[in-house]
Formats: C-alpha cells, sequence, structure tokens
C-alpha cells in the first residue's frame, strides 16, 4: 500500500519533532523521537530498534512511570521538602516545578499515544 505524502502534522498532540505520517522518513523520525523517551541503554537493544511499535510501547510505560513520580514528588513537597531544610520559597518554586512537569509529561504521553496509533496502523496495512 502505498500512503500519500502528507505536508501537516496529523493533529495537536503529534509532536514536532516527528514527520507526518506517510511523508518520507516518517519512521525513522518517529524512532528517533521514541528513543529519546526512554533511558539511553535501551538504545542497544535491537528489539527495540527493529520494532518501532515495540519502542513506542515501552516509552509509553517510561512517560507514564515518569508521571507517577513527579506526582509523588508534588504530593509530598510540602511534608519532605521543609525537613531538608529548605526556605518556603525554594519550596513553593519546587511545587510549581512539579505541576509544570506533570502537564509535559500528559502531553508527551499524549504524543506518544498519537504515533503509536500512527504506527499500529502501518503495521496494520502491511
Amino acid at each position: 500500500m502505498i500512503m500519500p505524502l502528507t505536508s501537516t502534522r496529523p493533529g495537536p498532540d503529534w509532536p514536532c519533532q516527528v514527520k507526518p505520517p506517510g511523508s518520507y522518513d516518517w519512521e525513522r523520525s518517529a524512532v528517533r523521537w521514541l528513543r529519546e523517551l526512554v533511558p539511553a541503554r535501551y538504545a542497544g537493544y535491537p528489539a527495540l530498534i527493529r520494532h518501532p511499535v515495540l519502542l513506542a510501547r515501552h516509552a509509553d510505560l517510561q512517560v507514564q512511570q515518569e508521571i507517577r513520580v513527579a506526582r509523588t514528588a508534588l504530593r509530598s513537597a510540602r511534608a519532605d521538602l521543609p525537613r531538608l531544610g529548605l526556605p518556603e520559597s525554594v519550596i513553593e518554586h519546587s511545587i510549581k516545578l512539579y505541576a509544570a512537569e506533570i502537564r509535559q509529561l500528559q502531553h508527551i504521553a499524549r504524543s506518544v499515544r498519537a504515533v503509536t496509533a500512527a504506527l499500529t496502523d502501518r503495521v496494520g496495512a502491511r
């Protein structure tokens, strides 16, 4: 099946680092972006690189874990950070930082799901 070349992003959650599905070399750009979301040592696992859908699944798991960690840090900040001797201004800044990180990670998670869906569609079309 030959997919038409496209020049626009598939939706608001599509990562700007990944070319649109159907465009030249889009899968390679997807793999490159997904690899940035998993620990560097995973680049040595051939199965993750040969099977972009598997890499996307692992990237999703990784991002979901990062969201859980950031939420835990946010929930525990008011109780834990004063015990470390940090001033209130640093604690407030940390809380804002954790909240912003959660929002960013949630956006990345939506982007991973969009790329995963496109990769899955590609695999199903074969």
